[in-house]
């Protein structure tokens, strides 16, 4: 039988998430210190493969998010484990379709393909060199480089954090407001935080024009946050802040379920939005430099 691939990145994502719903609201996302990378090309994940992978990783416990496939860890001299299962990741392949009675002209199209990749735990005869260092001076500073360089107006008028799309401004809490909690200093969350509403911000009509509903409870919404809340872990993980929950996850987890449970894209799109985000935010501290 042919096996769905929108179906099986996203029941993946929804067993983590359920799983995540037996204790605290966290999601599957949080904890990772960096962007999945591959080591043969150096190159980092894009895309459903950055969360898809991050789930893996910590589903299994690995301590590093380096990963490659057979081939290119025996191109590099190392050798997969027996007995070990790779992470199953997607790759987009291009097929020209020939013309046809109702279409004279060949046409490109894109399809989704899998492709399996192993971890570095997973192998023998390969030295990790490093990963990213979590909360170090270095990280925190590129953290507050990249929300500098978007030239948000931010607030700290309310002990509350949104995007009001109207007058276009961010609010968050004051930073020494802010608190450790379990499993995130108050570094973390202040810069997860702030990168969830820049991740919105990004999505205004004048910047990425994506749409946003602010009914709460219905699918665009819940879409939207989602975008928001990937968007704040691949920022966290780019810049070496660890990424935590938000408190206000408890109220709309249950429509992230509803949504990935109806849609199969979902995740898909979330993703590939989330990732438009942080392009455009990096793009920013180009412009700035």
């Amino acid at each position: 039988m042919k096996t769905d691939i929108y179906q099986s990145v996203t029941d993946a994502i929804i067993e983590a998430i359920e799983t995540g719903l037996t204790g605290k609201f966290e999601m599957p996302w949080h904890g990772c210190s960096a962007i999945p990378q591959n080591a043969r090309t150096g190159n980092l994940y894009h895309g459903v493969n950055v969360p898809l992978l991050w789930v893996h990783q910590i589903k299994r416990g690995f301590a590093s998010g380096t990963w490659a496939t057979y081939r290119q860890w025996q191109d590099m001299g190392a050798q997969v484990q027996k007995g070990q299962k790779g992470a199953q990741i997607v790759f987009w392949k291009q097929i020209e379709v020939s013309p046809s009675e109702d279409n004279e002209e060949a046409e490109t199209r894109m399809f989704a393909r899998y492709s399996t990749v192993f971890n570095a735990a997973q192998v023998d005869g390969f030295e990790l060199q490093s990963d990213i260092e979590p909360s170090d001076i270095q990280a925190i500073a590129a953290a507050g480089a990249l929300i500098d360089a978007s030239g948000a107006d931010i607030r700290h008028d309310e002990p509350s954090a949104y995007y009001d799309i109207a007058g276009d401004f961010i609010n968050v809490p004051s930073p020494e407001i802010f608190r450790e909690t379990k499993g995130s200093s108050a570094t973390e969350n202040y810069y997860s935080t702030v990168f969830h509403e820049l991740t919105h911000w990004s999505g205004a009509g004048h910047r990425l024009d994506r749409e946003q509903h602010k009914k709460f409870g219905d699918a665009a919404y819940a879409f939207e946050e989602l975008v928001a809340e990937l968007g704040a872990a691949m920022c966290c993980a780019s810049t070496g802040v660890a990424s935590a929950p938000r408190e206000d996850h408890a109220h709309y987890i249950q429509n992230w379920l509803k949504a990935l449970k109806s849609d199969k894209r979902f995740i898909f799109a979330a993703s590939s939005q989330a990732q438009k985000a942080v392009d455009y935010l990096f793009s920013l501290q180009g412009e700035t430099a």
